[in-house]
């Protein structure tokens, strides 16, 4: 059994999915992450980094693992699925899972950031980083031309990179003009799995572009953790 500590945000849903793709038994423990909870020292003994997700083995003498790369790689070196075992099939793998890690999430993070929850609205900065986001969207496109999925298998670089994508409406990107990355995301979506494990907890406005009052609720819940942060920040 896996405890699994997250949040209905996209570095969340990579692991509640893989463990449904996994076909892994868990239990669910959803963080308010408004609240800090994620700030709590019971948190802390388990992620020193303060962050979602992170989740505890209790079948492997509740081993402790945080990073959801890490956690994906993990998960898939445990059950011996989603990552392939040959050296060329595994960093073909991998590659994918750092690009998302180094590119997609951090981008799309910052497009987020200025594009929702910043109070003032700095255009250069929202330029910035849905450009940058648009262009590693490109490169998945290309990647997936000629490929089904982005390492050739449905894999845990798969999983990565569309709980990221499938936000794209939330951080103000369209995918209109790539068709292949469309396909893609429609063939990752559809899984059973991933079905269930985007619903673990529940996103309700991260796929897309609305901009109501459960949407403006969201985004300031949002603020205000950056605004925390920042404070918590200045006072160490």
């Amino acid at each position: 059994m896996i405890d699994l500590y997250t949040a209905a945000t996209p570095n969340g849903h990579k692991i509640s999915i893989a463990l449904e793709e996994l076909e892994l038994q868990y239990t669910l423990h959803v963080l308010d992450l408004s609240a800090n909870e994620q700030k709590e020292p019971w948190f802390l003994n388990i992620n020193p980094n303060g962050r979602i997700p992170a989740i505890v083995d209790r079948a492997n003498d509740n081993f402790a693992v945080f990073e959801s790369g890490a956690i994906l790689v993990y998960l898939a070196e445990k059950t011996g699925r989603l990552l392939p075992a040959d050296a060329e099939g595994r960093s073909r793998v991998l590659q994918w899972l750092m690009f998302q890690m180094g590119g997609i999430g951090p981008m799309m993070g910052q497009a987020n950031v200025f594009y929702r929850y910043f109070p003032e609205k700095l255009q250069p900065a929202i330029d910035r980083y849905q450009g940058e986001t648009k262009r590693l969207f490109r490169v998945l496109d290309g990647q997936l031309r000629d490929n089904e999925y982005l390492a050739g298998e449905y894999s845990i670089a798969d999983i990565a990179n569309w709980a990221w994508v499938r936000t794209h409406k939330w951080s103000g990107v369209d995918v209109d003009d790539l068709p292949n990355l469309q396909r893609w995301l429609k063939a990752v979506g559809d899984r059973p799995a991933v079905q269930r494990g985007i619903a673990l907890p529940p996103s309700d406005v991260l796929d897309r572009a609305d901009n109501d009052d459960q949407a403006a609720k969201f985004a300031q819940s949002a603020r205000n953790m950056l605004e925390t942060g920042q404070s918590r920040q200045g006072k160490g």
